[in-house]
């Protein structure tokens, strides 16, 4: 699936839409994405700054959607666990940015190359317009080859 037309499904996809979440970028090689979000009522706290929840929301699929489409389906992709600190309150339009990186990619290869399961953790920062860190989130990425899968390395 082309970059683009899963970034415009992903905009539709009612947790991110109703979350006020926009997923700004995909690049064509699915190695980068931007995300951002805005305060508005449907999304901040008692408080009035941005709901935890859709902070974690914001950061939950690009990982795995991203190593998923490096790995040309040879893989089972998928979350494994995750954890949240917030750091500071958000107000404001929010950020989050991901970018897999060629080491990223070797990793799981080479420890799924035998059959194996990889986990391997990708952390991600959410930050205000200034450059402010909101939250830490660490995802926990599982990966193995599927069944009767050869390995398509060079």
């Amino acid at each position: 699936m082309k970059a683009s037309r899963l970034r415009l499904g992903m905009n539709l996809w009612p947790p991110f839409l109703f979350a006020g979440i926009r997923v700004v970028e995909i690049s064509p090689d699915y190695r980068y994405a931007r995300v951002k979000m805005r305060l508005r009522p449907w999304n901040r706290n008692f408080f009035g700054t941005h709901f935890g929840g859709s902070l974690f929301a914001m950061t939950d699929p690009f990982w795995v959607l991203l190593l998923f489409h490096q790995l040309g389906g040879e893989h089972v992709v998928w979350d494994q666990a995750g954890e949240i600190e917030f750091v500071a309150p958000g107000r404001g339009t929010v950020y989050a940015e991901f970018r897999l990186t060629d080491e990223h990619v070797e990793q799981v290869l080479d420890q799924t190359a035998s059959g194996e399961k990889a986990l391997v953790w990708f952390d991600t920062d959410v930050v205000g317009q200034d450059g402010t860190v909101i939250a830490k989130v660490r995802k926990q990425v599982y990966a193995r080859r599927k069944r009767g899968k050869q390995l398509a390395r060079a």
